[in-house]
């Protein structure tokens, strides 16, 4: 038998285990038993337990999967990085019980007393009881609480305070009713998040509010980027909703925050979730499209029950209609479909599809639910049995004259939630008419450029899903320029990260050769080799694509993206089409194509 210590962490909101903070252990083992593993570390957790000075849960959620285990306990915020400890310890203890003989156990045992000693010491000085009664207090009182390791704010938007965490007011001093809490919407799904979250905060701009937006790639409030980076954590939600300039928010809800620390807070007026696809397998256990489906669940923690409203105070000083949260899913995507319908008699949600008559649109339809469809390539919202028409695909620049049908989709679930946000219907058509008008709207996500002649697409897509996705709006761009341009030439540009797996570089591979290409060029990415040799991912491309029956003289090598971009444009005569998939470097290749 093998034991690993996988990862340990805090869980400072809502997570796949528990409806509350606390601290998570990943182990990995194989030839054992789960149940057993799992019961002797309770059975050392409640040893641990019993020895500390002060009160820690010894209640303990587990989740098992293919070579190995999630551990859990819920703990307060004030006492996370001693709880991690806690669960370390017991796992430490249940190893050391299952693998060692009893003479490897004398002579090198784990020093209970002293590490028992050192976390009584750790959460003893973590204890902030003033802390966790001006929690209390504010939640008494339906105000938004947001901490860090540094700082407690009240509110958002506007109305927002905030105080270091050594220097907090006593609860009794504060006037509770000074606070409101902007509109709050969480974007998640495999693809099409951040696309998502810049259409929500154009239209919401629109409508004439100061829209705050977190993504992968920026933190955003107005046309202010704060910050450029991966903000689609509970770090980059709380910059944003302490942020005094913000209306309303949207917040991107990444996989990996999801995992690594939960929901970014337990409320939200409505949630969106794009699709599910394979995406970073295998990372915390999750292992299946299935497990994928539950994280991206997650997000429905944060609804409130069917029918139950809340009115939100804009910034703005006016009171906007009274919301109700509502869980916007897309009914194209089985999983998501299987999901929602074992949700729907508990949470208000709102399907969208690209099929008029799919059943759970018909359904909604008849019973007055809200609901968003393609019918006629045009985009139709209807509710109380009340239908808006919001305009034809090909008035869209985002859906690149209509032939990007998975921005039709993302169209679709971004209707549903600025309805859900009380956003007016004009604004929503407007927005919609406006975004991806220019590549700054939507970087790195189907950006057309003329080059030379050429037609030039510029994506981040990166898994077998998305790439697809892209490919396939290219082919029917390239059968709409095939009239007027018999001879074009196709070129494509792609690259992997190395902490893919063999399998996955392969199938996106395969992806990308749907495009028939005249020319490949596979660009290196050093910064994102992640374990791997430079070359080693090319050499599967060029394997894969070989399989393929590409001919050797149509694959290029290129060092890096922008390399690979200017190796491709510089083919480029008038009537082409190149198709460049930019992981790393995309200002350079802009500045390229500018």
């Amino acid at each position: 038998m093998a034991f690993h210590l996988d990862d340990v962490r805090r869980l400072t909101g809502p997570n796949l285990l528990m409806d509350s903070a606390g601290a998570i252990i990943d182990v990995l083992f194989d030839d054992a038993d789960p149940q057993l593993v799992y019961g002797q570390w309770q059975h050392h957790l409640r040893r641990c337990v019993e020895h500390l000075d002060i009160e820690v849960s010894a209640t303990s959620y587990c989740r098992f999967y293919q070579g190995g285990a999630s551990f859990a306990v819920p703990a307060s915020v004030d006492m996370l990085y001693g709880t991690c400890d806690l669960l370390e310890l017991a796992w430490e203890l249940c190893v050391e019980n299952l693998m060692l003989t009893d003479e490897q156990q004398k002579s090198n045992p784990v020093d209970f007393s002293a590490r028992i000693a050192q976390i009584n010491m750790q959460i003893k000085t973590e204890r902030r009881p003033e802390l966790l009664s001006l929690m209390q207090r504010a939640a008494q009182h339906s105000v938004l609480c947001l901490v860090d390791d540094d700082d407690l704010s009240l509110g958002s938007g506007k109305s927002t305070q905030c105080w270091p965490l050594d220097s907090l007011p006593s609860p009794q001093s504060i006037d509770y009713d000074g606070f409101s809490k902007i509109p709050v919407a969480l974007i998640t799904g495999t693809n099409g998040k951040s696309t998502s979250v810049r259409l929500a905060a154009q239209i919401a701009s629109s409508a004439g509010l100061t829209a705050g937006l977190t993504s992968t790639d920026f933190i955003k409030v107005g046309d202010d980027v704060i910050d450029q980076g991966d903000y689609s954590g509970p770090g980059g939600a709380r910059m944003l909703l302490r942020d005094p300039r913000a209306d309303i928010a949207f917040l991107e809800v990444a996989r990996g925050g999801l995992l690594r620390r939960g929901l970014p807070l337990n409320y939200a007026n409505a949630a969106l979730i794009t699709n599910i696809a394979s995406d970073h397998l295998g990372q915390y256990g999750i292992n299946t499209l299935d497990d994928i489906t539950q994280v991206k669940m997650l997000v429905a923690k944060a609804m409130r029950a069917k029918n139950k409203h809340e009115s939100c105070v804009s910034d703005k000083g006016r009171n906007d209609e009274a919301l109700t949260s509502v869980l916007v899913l897309n009914a194209d995507d089985e999983r998501l479909l299987a999901a929602g319908q074992a949700l729907t008699q508990e949470l208000n949600i709102c399907w969208f599809s690209t099929d008029a008559h799919h059943p759970s649109i018909v359904n909604a339809l008849a019973q007055g639910e809200p609901c968003v469809y393609l019918q006629n390539d045009c985009l139709h919202y209807a509710h109380n049995h009340q239908i808006t028409h919001f305009g034809h695909i090909q008035d869209m620049p985002m859906t690149l004259m209509g032939s990007a049908l998975h921005n039709v989709q993302n169209a679709l679930g971004v209707i549903g939630l600025c309805k859900a946000m009380s956003i007016a219907d004009e604004a929503v058509e407007k927005g919609l008419k406006e975004f991806a008008k220019d590549a700054s709207d939507n970087p790195g996500r189907g950006n057309l450029y003329q080059y030379n002649g050429a037609t030039v697409i510029v994506d981040f897509a990166h898994n077998t899903h998305s790439m697809q996705a892209v490919i396939d709006m290219a082919n029917k761009l390239a059968a709409q320029m095939q009239h007027e341009h018999p001879n074009m030439q196709k070129h494509v540009m792609f690259s992997h990260a190395g902490d893919r797996s063999n399998q996955d570089i392969i199938d996106v591979t395969h992806a990308v050769t749907a495009f028939s290409a005249n020319r490949y060029v596979l660009a290196e990415i050093e910064h994102y080799l992640r374990g791997r040799q430079l070359g080693e991912v090319s050499t599967i491309v060029t394997d894969a694509l070989l399989s393929r029956g590409i001919d050797k003289t149509q694959i290029v090598s290129a060092s890096s993206p922008e390399a690979g971009a200017q190796a491709t444009i510089s083919r480029l005569v008038p009537g082409d089409l190149a198709l460049l998939f930019v992981l790393d470097e995309r200002e350079q290749v802009r500045a390229l194509l500018d």
